[in-house]
């Protein structure tokens, strides 16, 4: 029914998360129908995605491919004593951009999920426990997220952490319910965590 080019640009656009069928039409054909260097554009940085990327080896956060460690953890006005442990690289971002963050950051690389087949050892837990003692670090904040693979994690590095070092200050962000969320619509996990972390008025 429709042209070959344009079928296997709806079939690799089918391919990314959350995009279906009706979709991927609809990107493949905007892509068609308007100016050719908006498809070239995209083109050329897909192929420079992979060679212009790369992971620190110290933090574990995307950096350029020319850059040896994350320029934040370069930093010299961070703290590296206060280390914020996340999940997923753009998880520093979000952080980030609130501007509210001093310190220095690890990325885990995702969270313990059985199901999943992730276990801690596919995690860069080992590396967060040296850079502890390296860096002489005062405070882990764990920032996973929460749900119950972000809960399970936050409690094994706690568990982990607190027994190699028992002076070392962990704490974990502070979860509740978001501004205009109506009660009835909360997940039990964010309620149960909002109910724990109340405070006097």
């Amino acid at each position: 029914m429709l042209p070959e080019a344009l079928e296997k640009a709806i079939e690799a656009l089918g391919l990314l998360p959350g995009v279906g069928p009706r979709t991927a039409e609809r990107y493949a054909y905007y892509l068609y129908k308007n100016n050719p260097k908006l498809s070239e554009s995209i083109s050329d940085a897909l192929k420079n995605l992979h060679s212009g990327v790369k992971t620190c080896p110290k933090t574990f956060a995307l950096i350029d491919s020319t850059e040896e460690i994350s320029p934040l953890y370069l930093d010299e006005t961070r703290d590296k004593t206060t280390i914020l442990v996340v999940e997923e690289p753009l998880d520093i971002y979000a952080i980030e951009q609130t501007k509210g963050f001093s310190g220095v950051y690890h990325v885990l690389g995702g969270a313990i999920s059985p199901i999943d087949g992730i276990t801690p050892d596919e995690l860069h837990i080992k590396e967060l426990v040296s850079r502890v003692a390296e860096d002489k670090v005062k405070e882990v904040i764990i920032a996973t997220n929460p749900s119950v693979e972000g809960e399970s994690t936050a409690l094994l590095l706690q568990k982990v952490l607190g027994e190699k070092y028992p002076e070392l200050k962990i704490t974990r962000l502070a979860r509740g319910l978001p501004l205009g969320v109506d009660l009835s619509y909360a997940d039990q996990i964010t309620l149960s965590a909002a109910l724990a972390g109340r405070t006097e008025l």
